[in-house]
């Protein structure tokens, strides 16, 4: 028996190819598919080929031990691998290697691994075990391909005759993937493949060409492209590129569902005229790569570029011969017909092969086989086919209610639907039995197929019945008849996120524009429903059924202000509510299950899974860790007591505890299943930034900006160990499972500011060994299942493997930011990394590669967390969403966004009249701050809006973002100016120059830059500090300008020359605010180390420090005749102080959560701040008195809850904060 095992690159081979596919290496599905190609069907015979079997598929997947070679072919095949180039070694005799193998006397050695590797990716390309003829198409399309090298090829045809099918064949056949039936077909030698990458990707769901771009892209460039172009040109030139570079195959299928329908032919859908520019890019420029298109109709614009000599060319599909129907024929089971009957049945449905199975189910089931019966009866009006949507009309209305209640369900799923999930989907309850033998019909009629033991409809077939609902519930619409509006949800709120947006763009839109097509304006359209709606009110669940979500869901697409609509009493389901503004929506007494709303989520600092994977714990900036069901996406929990941000959460070992910590300095315990508080540990004098539960869960270790790490007793909450030694903060954790260089302690590693990694024996405290390699802070890190491994991430920008026995390192991986978060999957196949540069990579440590790269966040991704299964991951990040993934396809599965008004800089006007307030939803509001009417609101920043300041003048505005840019405004016309770009992270600081139009800008870049507010021109960029910079001031004369940041100083400059003059040191943390006297003699500054320095400008000595607040000082400033000082904390309150004594003579308290910035009025009398609770309080700077509280309305202001279900305590709770009453 010859056998054949995997090289050590074919292993590597191997391990992708299957994340790609996304199935567990347990399943069963690779060992059906592969019995497939060796000729047996699991499903029909109830055995599998000879040669397949668990044993085998993991002994294939560890490549450790050579297994039989016809398995090991299958196996590759069924990974879309090419046997060649992942066998090692040579093969004893040619029995088992047909084609091209050396005779067994020849005395010629071939090394089977000799070929150079392809690089494939099928995508969700079907199975094309199952093919019939076309071997003159293959000819043709092979000599374009591999002779002419033809640039574009669009593959035409009906639907149903079988282009897809044609494409994957073509495609395995280049990359010499024959299958046995293949080869006998054919005599012919298969050459070696000339292409570096074949790609096949499907265009059924409608993906915009800037995502379809970003997937090739990064595909293409092996996961290296980190900054991807926004535009689609900068993509595109992208692509052309690596078409350049290297041989490509991009197969393109269905690609009429970007094309409009009942249009002229080839014209593209709106919002898809990009895919044009694509086409027509690859048809006319210069490469050495192939695209083939597939289509029903032609893409406009193609067929200048066309011609027999020219690289551009299409080939029109015509139907099977009679002899391939036949063997079609063949597979449905026995039929009796003369040749000429064959014939005319070939030719009554031009050989069409989808309408050919259609058919033979048709003949078989109602004709016992009989082709001549079935030929009579068609005859006489019936079957009768002229396209396929004739044909599907037909038996369309031959199926039950039930049976065509599950086809609308699977076109509206999209995706291969388990049996389970239908019977979910279904409004009424149909016994299991009865919803199995439907599912059987559809198949035995060929209306669904197996994918997997799931079900799934072809692209035809699936796009028939899309537009039979569309079709239907325009009618029922219209027409007030409601039916499938109450059976059926159009959109599903919880779908993964891709497939809601193809929903949307599929299902939802089209029948929009019916509806206006039908009714005219929105306004007749929104009575419409309504109507619908009223008649509906009060009745059973089932009798309302998906109508009121559904609804929703259509007015908000037209769109209509939905304003005070009235949705009492019904049961709105499957609504997507998140960033929609509900204000004065009725939802008294309604079935909300199954809606997704926008939750109140800070800025999301930590991530985790419990051990068995149901629930989510996250923390954020808004002081809560949350919990949620990871499957549904449902809001469980909400676990408060942190009074400053969550920093970390982990979960015990056993999943009965969740530990927290934070920048209070404590350490929290809560119940896993409940969220009720345990123990608070405290002990720490800083923030801590990490915890982890030891292996056995007895033993909480906590990392700390003291310096320390700490060892708590779990059960008693007492202090075990302080472990002493680096030199800066601690900033991450990790249990080793097992000590493998140090048999039997109990291995903790720490890594800190210091860029060092420490291990530490936590039995008895003692260091044992110091990594060094790193240079920046290591932000985190993870040791794999058996403690053999180690990962860092770092504020360097780079991953690090270390091997624990050793301690050497292995491998560097780097991103284009700091590294925040890292992780081993559960298989230990890959790592995970989460970013500054606002990706997560997944890398594999055995060949040193990336994966894939995770786009989506449009902020720092300051964690990451992968599910027990392995198959899904987590990322949160500052732009206040958690985003599930799917490891496999790189899709973004649930997004759980957070809207909260953070109220975060206040501006006084010079001349009184005007407040300014930024806030994180992205707006500047200027508002009348005596009558606390906003006046106009200012949208341009594309991220939270961090500081605003008026010009001396008062004619301009200036607002800084962490989306890079400062913006100026006419504060007459609230029109935008002038945008200033040149910083390379987040503005979190400006000032306006007191005598000329010069502005300060402070970034996280480590730059302070002037400018020129006239021409937006820089003049100046100062650089000196070692880490963020918070905050920025002018002194009164205009010639120095002071900066403070998160490396615990306050740098003084001179602004003429730019030059720094001295350095003030003294806080022992990170300094958010500078402010200079009136006089300019002294320099007024805040800390994280919650307290405020005054010091002598001239000399940059420290006069004073000012303490009393019990949390970080974000905020201070002079009044403006210098006599009084203000300062705003985390600990919600304001506080005014002796400027001259240091004494506290005012504690204003109100703010329900921190406050982060303040000023003074013109005239000193009024102070404004601003604060996370959403609102800007104005005070009697004499009294402290609250004069007035403003607040813009919040997204679900007036919403009305009274006696609504279907929402958890904690889901209701976050809708109040956003402003939603009753209940």
């Amino acid at each position: 028996m010859i056998t054949l095992k995997a090289s050590s690159s074919g292993r590597a081979q191997i391990k992708q190819a299957r994340l790609q596919r996304g199935w567990a290496a347990s399943d069963f599905r690779w060992m059906a598919a592969a019995s497939r190609v060796l000729g047996t069907d699991w499903e029909t015979a109830g055995v599998l080929a000879a040669g397949i079997s668990e044993g085998t598929w993991k002994r294939f997947l560890a490549g450790k031990v050579p297994i039989n070679a016809e398995a090991f072919r299958a196996y590759c095949e069924v990974l879309g691998l090419d046997w060649q180039t992942v066998a090692e070694g040579e093969p004893a005799t040619t029995e088992a290697f047909p084609n091209g193998a050396p005779s067994a006397g020849s005395g010629t050695s071939t090394s089977v691994s000799a070929e150079p590797s392809v690089f494939t990716d099928w995508g969700s390309a079907p199975d094309d075990a199952v093919f019939y003829g076309r071997q003159s198409e293959l000819h043709i399309l092979r000599n374009w391909v591999l002779e002419d090298r033809c640039r574009l090829i669009t593959l035409l045809g009906m639907g149903g005759i079988g282009k897809t099918a044609l494409s994957v064949r073509l495609a395995r056949q280049i990359v010499g993937e024959r299958r046995r039936s293949g080869a006998r077909e054919s005599g012919n030698s298969i050459p070696p493949s000339p292409f570096t990458h074949i790609l096949w990707r499907s265009l059924r769901n409608a993906p915009p060409p800037e995502d379809l771009l970003a997937d090739l892209i990064q595909v293409l460039s092996q996961q290296q492209e980190r900054d991807l172009p926004p535009t689609l040109e900068g993509r595109l030139a992208r692509l052309l590129h690596y078409l350049r570079q290297g041989r490509c195959l991009i197969l393109l299928d269905n690609a009429e569902s970007i094309l409009q329908s009942g249009d002229r032919t080839g014209r593209y859908r709106s919002g898809f005229e990009g895919y044009g520019d694509v086409l027509r890019c690859i048809a006319e420029t210069a490469h050495q790569s192939c695209a083939i298109v597939t289509s029903r109709e032609k893409p406009k614009g193609l067929a200048a570029f066309e011609g027999e000599t020219l690289p551009v060319r299409s080939l029109q599909l015509s139907g099977l011969e009679q002899p391939d129907s036949r063997a079609l024929f063949d597979t449905k089971g026995g039929f009796q017909a003369t040749e000429a009957e064959w014939q005319t049945l070939a030719t009554r449905y031009g050989g069409n092969p989808l309408a050919l199975k259609i058919v033979a189910s048709s003949i078989r089931d109602f004709f016992g086989g009989d082709i001549a019966q079935f030929l009579a009866v068609s005859q006489q009006g019936g079957f009768l086919f002229d396209d396929i949507r004739d044909l599907l009309d037909q038996h369309f209305q031959r199926l039950t209610e039930l049976e065509k209640a599950a086809m609308y369900w699977l076109a509206i799923n999209r995706e291969p639907s388990a049996i389970e999930d239908l019977q979910a989907d279904l409004l009424t309850h149909v016994p299991p039995r009865d919803l199995w033998e439907s599912l059987n019909s559809l198949q035995r009629r060929s209306l669904v197929e197996r994918n997997g033991g799931r079900l799934t409809q072809q692209p035809v077939v699936m796009e028939y019945v899309t537009c039979q609902l569309i079709d239907r519930i325009t009618d029922e619409i219209a027409d007030q008849r409601p039916h499938l509006l109450i059976s059926h949800a159009l959109t599903k709120a919880q779908a993964k996120d891709y497939l809601r947006e193809t929903q949307i763009n599929l299902i939802l839109k089209p029948i929009a524009d019916q509806l206006v097509n039908r009714l005219g304006r929105a306004a007749h359209i929104a009575t419409a429903l309504q109507a619908i709606l009223t008649q509906l009110r009060g009745g059973t669940p089932q009798s309302m059924g998906y109508a009121g979500g559904n609804s929703l869901n259509l007015l908000l697409q037209l769109p209509v202000d939905i304003t005070g609509y009235d949705f009492s009493e019904l049961t709105v389901w499957q609504a997507y509510l998140q960033d929609v503004k509900l204000h004065g929506v009725n939802f008294a007494g309604a079935d909300l299950s199954g809606c997704v709303f926008t939750e109140s989520l800070g800025n999301v600092l930590a991530a985790a899974f419990s051990p068995k994977g149901q629930r989510l714990a996250t923390g954020d900036t808004d002081c809560q860790v949350r919990v949620w069901d990871s499957q549904t996406g449902q809001l469980l929990l909400i676990c408060r007591g942190h009074q400053n941000w969550v920093r970390a959460v982990v979960y015990s070992p056993c999943g009965e505890l969740m530990a927290s910590c934070g920048a209070d300095q404590s350490i929290r315990l809560w119940t896993a299943e409940e969220g009720i508080p345990v123990k608070t540990l405290t002990g720490h004098n800083h923030e801590v930034f990490a915890i982890a539960f030891s292996p056995d869960g007895q033993t909480l270790a906590s990392a700390g900006g003291d310096n320390t790490v700490k060892l708590w007793d779990v059960q008693t909450g007492n202090c075990l160990h302080t472990l002493a030694g680096h030199t800066d903060w601690v900033r991450s954790l990790a249990f080793a499972p097992h000590s493998i260089a140090y048999p039997g302690t109990v291995l903790l590693a720490s890594g800190g500011a210091d860029y060092q990694i420490k291990l530490w024996d936590a039995a008895t405290g003692e260091c044992l060994q110091t990594l060094k390699g790193h240079s920046g802070w290591v932000h985190s890190l993870a040791f794999n299942g058996d403690g053999h491994l180690l990962v860092s991430g770092s504020g360097d920008g780079t991953l690090k493997l270390w091997d624990c026995r050793s301690w050497d390192c292995l491998a560097t991986y780097s991103h284009g930011g700091s590294i925040y978060s890292v992780a081993f999957s559960p298989t230990e196949d890959w790592l995970i990394s989460g970013s500054g540069d606002r990706t997560i990579k997944l890398w594999d440590w055995h060949t040193d590669t990336c994966l894939q790269t995770l786009y989506g966040h449009q902020n720092e991704v300051c964690a990451v967390a992968v599910h027990p299964d392995g198959r899904r991951l987590v990322g949160v990040s500052l732009d206040q969403s958690v985003k599930l993934w799917d490891v496999a396809t790189g899709h973004c599965l649930r997004t759980w966004e957070g809207h909260t008004d953070w109220a975060l800089p206040v501006a006084f006007s010079p001349d009184g009249r005007y407040l300014a307030s930024g806030s994180n939803d992205k707006t500047v509001v200027l508002w009348d701050w005596r009558t606390g009417e906003p006046l106009k609101t200012l949208s341009g920043h594309g991220d939270f809006v961090y500081d605003v300041a008026f010009s001396a003048d008062g004619t301009m505005l200036a607002s800084g973002s962490t989306d890079c840019t400062a913006r100026l405004w006419d504060v007459e016309t609230g029109r935008c100016i002038q945008v200033l770009q040149g910083h390379e992270d987040w503005i979190n600081a400006i000032a306006f120059h007191p005598c000329d139009r010069i502005l300060a800008t402070a970034s996280a870049d480590r730059t302070v830059k002037l400018w020129n507010c006239a021409t937006g021109q820089c003049l100046h960029t100062l650089s000196k500090h070692t880490a963020k910079i918070l905050g920025v001031a002018f002194s009164p004369d205009g010639q120095h300008l002071a900066s403070c940041g998160a490396d615990q100083t306050i740098q003084l400059w001179e602004v003429a020359t730019g030059l720094p003059l001295q350095t003030l040191t003294g806080h022992d943390s990170r300094v958010w605010s500078v402010a200079y006297s009136p006089d300019g003699r002294m320099l007024a500054s805040s800390s994280t180390d919650q307290s405020v320095r005054l010091w002598d400008v001239a000399t940059g000595d420290c006069i004073q420090v000012l303490r009393g607040h019990s949390n970080w000082v974000f905020a201070v400033a002079f009044s403006p005749d210098g006599k009084r000082l203000a300062s705003a904390a985390h600990d919600h309150t304001l506080r005014i102080w002796d400027a001259a004594t240091g004494d506290c003579l005012q504690i204003c308290e109100g703010h329900q959560h921190l406050v982060s910035s303040l000023a003074f009025s013109a005239d000193g009398g009024a102070i404004a701040t601003g604060s996370q609770d959403q609102t800007v309080r104005i005070w009697d700077a004499q009294t402290g008195d609250c004069l007035r509280v403003l607040i813009a309305k919040r997204l679900y202001e007036g919403m009305n809850l009274a006696g609504a279900t279907g929402l958890t305590p904690a889901t209701r709770a976050t809708l109040q904060m956003l402003g939603a009453i009753g209940g």
